[in-house]
């Protein structure tokens, strides 16, 4: 009977995993490294929502920007009004002020002409690709670095385990199995952070490379606009 009352009076064995209480129990190491990769997570998808919502919308800006491009009288109006948050416009604006300053005192050299204007645009098509692909810096480096640092937290909780078995001078599973609980929940909480960061990295780079060709394609077509109109001068 005192037997089976002291039974009863013993908590109750957890019947799953509990994330939270893991990290409450786990060493302060352990602790700082979830707590980072964590935040890391949090972070990358931030940066996914934010991302995707910015491409779609300067995908749909610089439709109605080159829709209209071809079909304005004065291109040049059209690029001072719209070139602030558009990066068509600010290719085209590109070509367009290297024109106007190539030809401020006449045409002398039009071959000269067309490969400065397709320098200029050349050159803003990169920053604008640079430009849209400066956060994506982010994704990568947690993709690389966010499994290795969830292997530190597994490794200094392993250590810990071995550090319990000394002093208890008890190799237990009883005495092992926090700390190495413990270490795997960090191994799984940095492969969290960093497999949807490897697959938005991906994902987006094409998107960026993608948008990039597009950008191309249109200063193509508008530098061989501007060559016809230098035929005619």
């Amino acid at each position: 009977m005192i037997l089976a009352a002291a039974a009863s009076a013993l908590p109750a064995a957890p019947t799953r995993l509990d994330p939270v209480e893991l990290f409450l129990q786990a060493d302060i190491v352990v602790q700082l490294v979830i707590a980072g990769l964590a935040l890391a997570s949090v972070w990358v998808w931030t940066l996914v929502v934010s991302f995707s919502l910015r491409m779609s919308a300067v995908g749909k800006r610089s439709d109605g920007f080159e829709d209209e491009f071809w079909d304005v009288e004065d291109p040049g109006q059209l690029v001072a009004r719209r070139g602030a948050d558009n990066p068509s416009a600010r290719v085209a604006k590109a070509g367009l002020d290297e024109l106007a300053k190539s030809t401020k005192q006449g045409v002398r050299d039009r071959e000269a002409v067309r490969a400065r204007v397709a320098l200029a645009m050349d050159g803003q098509v990169a920053f604008e690709a640079d430009t849209l692909a400066n956060r994506l810096n982010f994704l990568a480096t947690t993709g690389s670095v966010a499994p290795f640092v969830g292997l530190f937290g597994t490794v200094w909780g392993i250590m810990n385990s071995f550090f319990q078995i000394g002093a208890q001078q008890n190799s237990s599973l009883a005495v092992v199995a926090p700390g190495i609980s413990e270490a795997l929940f960090a191994t799984a909480v940095g492969l969290f952070a960093a497999i949807p960061a490897v697959i938005a990295y991906n994902r987006f780079s094409h998107r960026v490379n993608g948008y990039e060709a597009r950008l191309r394609r249109f200063a193509d077509k508008v530098h061989a606009q501007i060559g016809r109109e230098l035929e005619r001068a």
